[in-house]
Parts: structure tokens; sequence; C-alpha cells
């Protein structure tokens, strides 16, 4: 059951609405007013006002039914999407409202969000382990332990089968060497590769690929949200775009299926 809470009162949501002349600016994204806050329906439990699909994901993973998303899915870079007033009026339904702390957008979320609604911020990673742990600690936030703990175990289920067919995917039976974006490294892990490198988030100087094109890896793992395009252009390396955020329905292990899929399928085209 949503705990008890206030709501920012008319007077401030016409303030925000008046102060706050923001465009959708996101690299990628879409300005249409429909495609701000959307919600994944379903009724009780707490209401969740997150920033992006990650977080929502997350949320919806911890046993959330009500959970509305700021940034839309089609923003390529979310933190670069500039709220709207409408965005901001969001969180005043809000028992939660989750965040992230490298968003520029942050700040903006907390003073909407006043003194209504409890504010969550998330350290985004697909670690599995910190996935785990972090849709745990919402459970125990929402009040949905036993949804979070029934979702963890699905995971557990999930990633140990894509797990066992990447592995089969293995030229000559022998784990991949890998060059990673820091924030894609989960990817190599799911798929066993042995990481010999990694890059990012800072632009990558002209050392730093001398240094990786050395380590003759198979596969360049690029996160797709901060890509700057080929990587290791001359390696040899097959390179693969990684997808951190889920899409609108927030489906947290989609994300974990699509990236199995794409570096199977450039594991196997390296045969």
């Amino acid at each position: 059951m949503a705990r008890t809470r206030g709501r920012i009162t008319p007077l401030l949501a016409l303030t925000l609405a008046a102060g706050l002349t923001l465009t959708a600016t996101a690299c990628g994204g879409d300005s249409d007013a429909s495609d701000g806050a959307k919600s994944s329906g379903g009724a009780g439990g707490p209401v969740v006002v997150a920033t992006t699909t990650w977080e929502g994901a997350f949320a919806k993973a911890a046993g959330a039914k009500d959970v509305e998303v700021i940034v839309p899915s089609s923003a390529q870079h979310a933190p670069d999407y500039d709220p709207k007033p409408s965005d901001l009026a969001a969180v005043a339904k809000a028992d939660f409202v989750l965040y992230a702390p490298f968003e520029p957008y942050a700040e903006q979320i907390k003073e909407a969000a006043g003194s209504d609604a409890e504010l969550v911020e998330e350290k985004l990673d697909n670690d599995p382990a910190k996935v785990k742990a972090e849709v745990t600690r919402l459970g125990k936030l929402f009040g949905t332990e036993t949804a979070a703990a029934k979702w963890n175990k699905s995971f557990d289920a999930e990633y140990a089968a894509l797990r066992k067919d990447l592995e089969k995917a293995w030229l000559d039976g022998k784990a991949p060497t890998a060059v990673a974006q820091v924030y894609s490294a989960w990817s190599a892990k799911m798929a066993g590769a042995r990481i010999v490198g990694t890059y990012g988030p800072e632009a990558v100087t002209a050392k730093q690929l001398s240094d990786l094109s050395k380590k003759k890896p198979a596969l360049v793992l690029d996160n797709v949200h901060m890509s700057t395009g080929k990587v290791l252009p001359d390696s040899g390396a097959r390179q693969v775009g990684i997808v951190n955020y889920p899409a609108q329905d927030l489906d947290l292990l989609a994300v974990y299926r699509n990236a199995a899929r794409a570096v199977e399928k450039a594991m196997k085209a390296s045969a």
C-alpha cells in the first residue's frame, strides 16, 4: 500500500510550469509531449516516478506496479534530456522519485519533488550482483520484498541460461578476449569473455587506442549511449553495441537477452 503523502500545491505547480521553460533536446530523442512521463500501469503499491527507463526497470523488478518514466526511451543519451515542466509536475503524485547522480537534471527533479516524495538515488549498473542488490534494496523501500525476491530468482535462472548459450558460441571452446567500454563490461562478464582492456567514459586518447589495439581483442563491447564510433578500426576486432537502457516496457531482463544475442552473433561471425 502506498504510504500517506502530501501533494505539491496548485500554486507551486503553476510556478514550476511558469519558471521552467525547458525543451526536450535528447540526442536522438523526441520532443513530442506524449513521449514524456509514461506509466507502466497497475494499481496498488507505491507510486514511483523514475527519471529514465533504467531506474524504472529496477523499480518494476522490485515489485512496483505504478511506475512513471520522465525521459522517453527514444532518447539515445538520456542525460542530455531536458525535462519539461509537465515532466517535473509528475512527481507531485509520487511516493518515491528515483534518479541517478550523473543525470544533470537531478537537481531539478529534487526541487520539484519538494518534501512530498522520498528521493532515492540509484547507482545504475547492470552487473548481476549489483542489480540483485539494488532490486532487494528497492523491494525493502517499497514494501514489496516478496516480489523483489521472486524477480531475483527469475533473473538468476535467465542469466545462467544466457551465459551457458554464450559459452557454446566460443570459438574452439575458448573464451574470447574483449575490450569493453566501462559501462558495458557487464556484457563481457556475461559472455565469459576475458577483458584485456577498458575505455571511457572519457574520450579515448591516441595512446589508449594504441595500447588497446596491441591487446588484439576479438571483441570490442561498446556503449551505444556514449559511442564515438569505431573504437579499434584496424584491429580486426568485431565491435558490438551494448544497450544499457530498457525499452518503455521496463523489462530489465530484455537488456540481457538483447546483449547476449548481439555478442553471440559477433562471436559466430568471427569463427
